[in-house]
């Protein structure tokens, strides 16, 4: 099978088990965090990283929320189970970069990695991610383009694929989208908030040999559930949160 074949078919598996990357990552942080030593690092030097960590990832989901809430149905970007297109996105965040999405989730990982204090762990998780989402890129990339053609092609011989040419943007044709944004994304808020979560009891046991977690974090995931299931409810159960001409 040549190279190009190769990487297309890769990419199209992890495409579809894409989600399971975070399972991952939590299993890999483990190590780095038992090898941390969190006796070196005061009260406010671990505030400062969580604020860093926490803006970070709140960036991501800047990128994330902006894409899908002005993302129309039948469009790339939404696709979620195989590659799906029938219009090709070109305004936005598809103005300024071909792969939004990818960086958001990206920013967001790099947050979570970033709260185990461990350098190394970010610097592994970048490699990781980068190796991951490069096939599934190409796939994407390589389906674009039997699509759209000369089009596709056009367009992205304009644009980076993943670092954001800001110059470049152009406003969305869609209109920004709350209720889509809502529908879409709470599972993946979810994720980030059990990410952060699973890093901070990893970091106390490793440091305390306690199994324990603060306060403020409980209330941030308690509540994070609670609006999940509410939301998921909503969108399963009723027609508030449909939309017409939105997937």
């Amino acid at each position: 099978m040549a190279l190009v074949q190769s990487f297309e078919k890769q990419g199209n598996f992890l495409f579809k088990y894409r989600g399971q990357l975070p399972v991952l990552l939590f299993i890999l942080s483990v190590p780095f965090i038992y090898l941390t030593d969190y006796t070196l690092i005061n009260y406010k030097a671990h505030n400062l990283f969580m604020l860093i960590s926490i803006s970070i990832s709140s960036l991501g989901f800047f990128v994330r929320f902006y894409t899908i809430g002005t993302t129309p149905k039948g469009t790339s970007g939404r696709n979620t189970k195989e590659q799906v297109a029938d219009v090709l996105n070109s305004s936005g965040m598809y103005s300024m970069l071909r792969h939004p999405l990818y960086l958001g989730n990206y920013l967001i990982w790099l947050g979570i990695s970033f709260a185990s204090f461990n350098v190394y762990f970010v610097i592994i998780m970048s490699l990781l991610f980068w190796i991951y989402y490069e096939r599934i890129m190409f796939a994407e990339e390589r389906f674009l383009e039997r699509k759209f053609g000369a089009d596709y092609l056009n367009w992205a011989s304009k644009l980076p694929a993943f670092l954001p040419a800001i110059l470049s943007f152009k406003k969305s044709d869609t209109n920004f989208s709350i209720i889509t944004v809502l529908r879409r994304e709470y599972s993946s808020v979810l994720a980030a908030v059990v990410g952060f979560t699973f890093i901070e009891v990893l970091r106390i046991y490793f440091s305390t040999n306690n199994w324990s977690i603060s306060d403020c974090t409980m209330e941030i995931l308690v509540g994070t559930i609670i609006i999940v299931l509410i939301l998921r409810s909503l969108k399963h159960y009723t027609s508030l949160l449909e939309e017409k001409g939105r997937s």
